[in-house]
């Protein structure tokens, strides 16, 4: 009977392993999607093209990076979005990550928060 409750102590601890691993493989892969469909879409901008072709631009890198992007907003050539990029095990949930790219020329968005700490 002993033997049983360390089999399903280890089966346990196994999934709930594999849970963990899923949801920081999802946050990394969000971070990784918003940072390039920002770098993508800043590029866009500094060419002189509209915001709508930046936002698309962004919207293309993120799906190549299995992400979507939720918002895309644009000030001058500096750009601000955030990308959800879904767990691989279903009921993990969705992992969000936000990203700014442009030059920084002190007039653009407001520095982003990580945290409660800054």
């Amino acid at each position: 009977m002993v033997m049983v409750g360390v089999i399903a102590s280890v089966f346990l601890l196994t999934i709930s392993g594999l849970l963990l691993a899923s949801a920081v493989l999802a946050s990394h892969r969000a971070r990784t999607a918003a940072d390039l469909a920002a770098l993508s879409a800043a590029g866009v901008l500094m060419l002189g093209e509209p915001v709508s072709a930046a936002c698309e631009s962004a919207v293309q890198v993120a799906a190549m990076k299995h992400g979507r992007l939720v918002q895309c907003m644009a000030k001058g050539t500096e750009v601000l979005l955030t990308v959800a990029v879904a767990a691989g095990v279903k009921g993990v949930g969705v992992a969000t990550a936000r990203s700014r790219a442009g030059p920084d020329t002190g007039r653009g968005f407001a520095p982003l928060r990580n945290g409660p700490e800054g």
